[in-house]
């Protein structure tokens, strides 16, 4: 205890008090006059009339006095010094009136909080049960610990909601710390679920996790305790790597990603042969199509040149020229010319359009200029290239994860893909 109740004679002979705090750490402590014990007797609360009152900067001195009807209270915020008057104590005026004389005792309860001093609780919340939302029948033990400072602003709503007498400040203590402990647990074991995150995730959200739970840890602190949470330091969220349950839960991983990774090279394998399949199936219809014409071509050249010999026999009627059978070979011979030329143009811009548009369907459109795509390393194969809007669902549907090791153009070896600033997002969204 500090020193307080130091005393001053009155002309009769009487002691007045001297009303103060020296407690060096404090929340709330209760005066009394020197010798008196708390709870001993009701003179501990006997106050004469003109005694001082001593309040630092920083702190509050409360006068209760019980009525039938209730408490009613005087509130003296510091730095005050000086002796008990009438001015400054509006309900006391009340109470006492003129029935007493300027030494008469009153009776009244007088405590000190303080309003200035950081109370700090260190917390820890042992391991607990934590489910992946991708793997629901395997859970990992988590723990977390922190420290949390808080100070009394609101002193009207910390007296309504606790007992100033025996105010025991180790007790309060640990009914916030009990609370906290709840909150925690109860905020990190949704996480995973919440946020669509791999429990393993949950060590590198360490910020995230303190501003959500400084939010939500400040409005039950002042509804239920009546403090001011100053500021909340989670120092570590802590998953046992020793424990059988987090050997399970790689052992799953590892098998789930070797699905996804074989996934991901059939789909590419696939892809390519279907490619290349167009692709010969476009160049065996050009030669296809430049065959048929040049056997067209023979056959009308033949055809022609049978009608040319059949229009230039001689009539042997007159022993000279046949006209009319020159005049319908050549006829022909143009006619045929006609269709073999049409049928050549025909060919000839079939070979051009498969030439300007090859058959072959483009899986995906080319790079966009500027934009990075990245070639995928799984099982030790590698896979790609793939574009960002690709790695984007593949990262969605967990075929893509933060350890995966990705290479684009311009890097000098492989990297995990959570170095990568343009892919770390795709991690924590």
């Amino acid at each position: 205890m500090g020193l307080f109740g130091f005393g001053k004679k009155t002309s009769e002979g009487g002691v007045m008090d001297v009303i103060r705090c020296d407690e060096q750490e404090y929340l709330v402590w209760k005066w009394r006059p020197a010798g008196q014990e708390a709870n001993t007797t009701a003179k501990e609360n006997a106050i004469r009339w003109g005694s001082s009152l001593r309040v630092k900067e920083g702190e509050m001195a409360i006068f209760v006095y019980k009525q039938d009807n209730g408490q009613l209270m005087d509130k003296i915020q510091g730095p005050y010094d000086g002796i008990i008057k009438t001015k400054d104590f509006p309900i006391l005026t009340n109470i006492i009136g003129l029935a007493y004389g300027g030494d008469s005792p009153f009776q009244a309860e007088v405590y000190f909080v303080n309003l200035q001093a950081n109370n700090q609780i260190k917390f820890g919340v042992p391991y607990f049960d934590v489910a992946d939302p991708r793997f629901t029948d395997f859970t990992v033990p988590v723990a977390v610990r922190g420290t949390l400072t808080f100070n009394l602003t609101d002193v009207d709503q910390f007296i309504r909601l606790n007992r100033l007498i025996n105010f025991d400040l180790v007790s309060f203590r640990e009914q916030i710390s009990a609370m906290i402990k709840r909150v925690t647990k109860n905020y990190v074991t949704n996480c995973p679920a919440e946020f669509n995150i791999s429990v393993l995730q949950l060590e590198r959200k360490i910020e995230d996790i303190n501003n959500h739970l400084q939010e939500r840890l400040a409005t039950k602190l002042a509804e239920d305790f009546g403090i001011n949470l100053k500021r909340l330091d989670i120092s570590a969220v802590e998953i046992d790597k020793e424990s059988e349950d987090y050997t399970q839960f790689l052992h799953a991983t590892k098998e789930q990603q070797k699905i996804q990774a074989e996934q991901i090279g059939r789909r590419a394998q696939i892809e390519t042969e279907v490619y290349e399949k167009s692709a010969k199936l476009g160049v065996e219809s050009q030669h296809l199509q430049a065959h048929a014409i040049d056997k067209q071509a023979e056959v009308l050249s033949a055809a022609a040149n049978n009608l040319g010999q059949m229009g230039g026999q001689i009539d042997t009627n007159g022993g000279g020229m046949n006209p009319v059978g020159m005049m319908m070979g050549m006829g022909m011979a143009a006619g045929m010319a006609n269709q073999m030329a049409g049928m050549m143009g025909n060919g000839m811009n079939a070979i051009n359009q498969a030439i300007q548009q090859p058959t072959a369907p483009q899986q995906t459109p080319p790079p966009v200029p500027g934009a990075v795509n990245y070639m995928l390393a799984i099982n030790g194969q590698q896979y790609g290239p793939y574009a960002m809007s690709q790695l984007q669902q593949m990262a969605a549907a967990g075929q893509l994860t933060a350890e995966t090791l990705v290479w684009c153009q311009g890097m000098a070896a492989w990297e995990p893909a959570s170095t990568r600033q343009d892919l770390a997002t795709l991690f924590n969204s």
